[in-house]
């Protein structure tokens, strides 16, 4: 990884820990985005070559992009700058990475598969925390019982946000919730459904969220029904349903524009000496139509670190991956997570899931 990568984004939140961890391997991509000072002060902090440029003008981002090999996509909302950056990587060969967990943007970067196979590009999207760690626990998983068609994904942990994360919250707050049935995704409403999961210190209330394996894990695992979970305290769980009516004005512009302006204000996302003592536990199970289940148990460090070395891993190796549509799981197998310090993963079959009264 030299020149040949563009980080796009690169001074955010999440783009800063992907372009320093970089350096810290030695590494030298060139950084971009829309806001000059920004650019230019972080390329400067690490001695990185830089570009200016926005998105609205294909021709601009085809010109930019030529001269590299791939592009690693840090810049959201990503339901607005994915297709832009995609687009343009189809026309220039250039390789396309990012670090979404959107479903909708998963979805349509999945759309294009054939169009990058036709154009010798690699999609790789979803390399951050999401959608790794749980990419490649589903495909052990599928691994493991080979005749699964039912998938449940479930996290404990996730704490802690940037104003980049924030901002894609608020952009999809009048999103229904989704699952995946019977190879289709499915909209339903928040906290859908909730189940308790031993994510190692007994059973703990989760309730269904839009994460992005409802998308990916029908990819990487070929399995029909997913369902994604997250830990909540007991108390949570009926406020996120009586929040339902709320989704159309939650979701309105002039609500999405004064949260999203509060989100730059006041959210800086966490320091190092908070990620240093977070972690995430992520629990899966596969489970087939005679009832035989597999699961495990996948710990991590804080997911913006991870993110910080996944995606760089990624980038360096996306030219080992054949062109077209892939996910994490398919491109890099398994146990990919496996290589990153911190993370470890236990077979659990016997952590049956406990179901709560609907």
């Amino acid at each position: 990884m030299g020149d040949e990568l563009l980080v796009y984004g690169a001074y955010g939140y999440t783009g800063t820990l992907i372009a320093r961890h970089a350096a810290d391997e030695g590494r030298s991509p060139s950084v971009a985005g829309r806001t000059a000072a920004k650019v230019e002060r972080l390329a400067t902090e690490l001695g990185f070559d830089h570009r200016v440029f926005g998105l609205e003008q294909p021709s601009v981002v085809e010109r930019q992009l030529a001269d590299f090999d791939a592009v690693l996509n840090c810049a959201g909302p990503f339901a607005e700058t994915a297709d832009p950056l995609i687009e343009a990587c189809l026309a220039t060969g250039t390789d396309y990475l990012d670090i979404t967990g959107r479903i909708d943007v998963l979805e349509s970067t999945a759309a294009r598969d054939e169009a990058a196979a036709d154009a010798g590009v690699t999609l790789l999207p979803a390399v951050g925390f999401d959608v790794v760690v749980t990419d490649c626990l589903a495909a052990y998983l599928a691994r493991r019982l080979d005749s699964a068609t039912r998938l449940r994904l479930a996290l404990d942990g996730l704490a802690s946000f940037s104003p980049g994360t924030i901002k894609s919250i608020i952009g999809g707050l009048s999103t229904p919730g989704a699952i995946r049935r019977h190879g289709e995704i499915r909209s339903v409403p928040p906290a859908y459904e909730t189940r308790r999961f031993d994510f190692g210190a007994g059973p703990t209330p989760a309730v269904t969220i839009p994460w992005g394996d409802v998308a990916t894990a029908y990819y990487t695992t070929g399995i029909e029904n997913v369902t994604t979970y997250a830990a909540v305290p007991k108390y949570a769980v009926p406020m996120l349903r009586t929040s339902r009516p709320l989704a159309g004005l939650l979701g309105a512009e002039p609500t999405r524009r004064a949260l999203t302006a509060i989100a730059d204000a006041v959210v800086s996302g966490p320091t190092p000496a908070e990620r240093a003592r977070h972690s995430v536990r992520v629990y899966g199970e596969v489970e087939d139509d005679a009832g035989d289940r597999a699961g495990a148990l996948l710990r991590t460090p804080d997911p913006y670190d991870v993110t910080a070395e996944t995606a760089v891993a990624c980038a360096r190796r996306v030219d080992e991956v054949a062109a077209g549509f892939r996910t994490p799981g398919m491109a890099f197998g398994p146990d990919f997570p496996l290589g990153f310090e911190g993370i470890d993963r236990d077979d659990a079959d016997d952590r049956a899931i406990v179901e709560t009264d609907e």
